[in-house]
Formats: structure tokens, sequence, C-alpha cells
């Protein structure tokens, strides 16, 4: 698969270790709920986060 290559119009192969229910995201495989991605980047827009809501997935990847 093309490191680049997004998920509309290529196969997607899904990471049965990343679920994932965000269908807008380039990665998402659409016919699972799973990531295609090997890997993800988790972030924070918060100084000192204390919630699940204060983390973000930072290998978001709008289709």
């Amino acid at each position: 698969m093309n490191k680049d290559c997004t998920n509309s119009g290529c196969e997607c192969t899904p990471n049965q270790s990343i679920k994932c229910t965000v269908n807008n995201c380039a990665h998402h495989c659409q016919d699972t709920q799973y990531c295609g991605l090997t890997e993800i980047q988790v972030g924070t827009h918060e100084t000192n986060p204390t919630m699940v809501e204060c983390t973000d997935c930072q290998s978001f990847k709008l289709k």
C-alpha cells in the first residue's frame, strides 16, 4: 500500500489493535471499525490532560 494512499480508492487492511469509529478519516477501514495504519500518534491539546476528551488522534487525516 502506498504510504500516501487514502482508503477511498485503496485497499484498507484493518489493524485489529486500533479500533476506530471515525468514518471520515482517510485511514478508517470503511467495512470494519478499525484503522488501516500500523501505528497512530496520540497527543493532547491541554497542558495538563485529566479527561479522555483532552486527548487527540494526531494521525487523523480527512478523506
